[in-house]
């Protein structure tokens, strides 16, 4: 079967047939939301991070630019998947694939910087590749055959 696309009111191309048959079916709604969870647990961990800092500064510790620069950034970047994902479960294709490649590409990124000697402490090194650990299990999923099928190629 092949599946045609419309454009909608906003310009955005959306599946019609097939790919919204998939994008409704339960095993669908089910990935999309473990995916919203695994985005929304990446916040709330990133959130602990820059809270943890925010603690530290204000109680007389040296925190640096870095610190305060990487969690703030860090966070944001967890605001903007979660609204990915939540417009990717609603059939916007270009959203999935930017979840696709975020939820490899960030916990990537996050820990590869983080390697870096003398970048930032280890505490933060490890607080940070705990939050990376929930964003690299909705990779799993995001780029899985079930989640793909919702949205093939053009």
């Amino acid at each position: 079967m092949t599946t045609t696309r419309s454009t909608d009111a906003t310009g955005t191309a959306s599946p019609t047939t097939a790919g919204a048959a998939r994008l409704h079916h339960p095993a669908t709604r089910r990935a999309f939301r473990t995916v919203k969870i695994l985005a929304a647990a990446y916040g709330a961990l990133s959130a602990a991070v820059l809270l943890t800092v925010t603690v530290l500064a204000s109680t007389g510790h040296t925190v640096t630019s870095f610190l305060w620069g990487r969690s703030g950034g860090i966070l944001a970047s967890a605001a903007v998947v979660y609204w990915m994902t939540v417009l990717a479960s609603r059939g916007t294709r270009w959203a999935y694939l930017r979840v696709r490649i975020l939820s490899v590409v960030m916990p990537l990124a996050i820990v590869t910087v983080d390697m870096i000697p003398g970048v930032c402490p280890l505490w933060f090194a490890l607080a940070q590749a705990t939050c990376a650990v929930p964003l690299a299990a909705a990779a799993f999923l995001s780029n899985g055959p079930g989640l793909r099928a919702a949205f093939p190629k053009p």
